[in-house]
């Protein structure tokens, strides 16, 4: 199975159950959050510019808590590669901000 959304830049954003395994075997904390993570895509409270040109988008969910997930946008299309939770927010706003701008 496949989710595709629509990320803040109107891009279509694939998740692929591969990924997910992924993400839910890395990252146990997310295994029930697959919503949680598309919802992030496509309604962040802002997105970051990774290292290599993916994007990471934060939202809060819950004081101090964090999910972050990182996808990668091309010309008609994209994916999402990882995802995880953090309370490192400092560490995030080190990295340049793309939206809102």
């Amino acid at each position: 199975m496949i989710d595709h959304i629509v990320s803040r830049n109107g891009v279509p954003i694939r998740l692929t159950d591969e990924r997910w395994t992924h993400i839910a075997e890395e990252h146990g904390e997310l295994a029930g959050l697959r919503g949680e993570v598309l919802e992030t895509v496509e309604q962040p409270d802002r997105i970051l510019l990774g290292g290599d040109g993916e994007h990471l988008a934060v939202r809060e969910l819950e004081t101090g808590k964090h999910l972050v997930v990182v996808y990668r946008e091309c010309a008609d299309d994209g994916f999402i590669i990882t995802a995880f939770v953090t309370r490192r927010v400092r560490s995030l706003s080190k990295r340049r901000q793309v939206w809102p701008s």
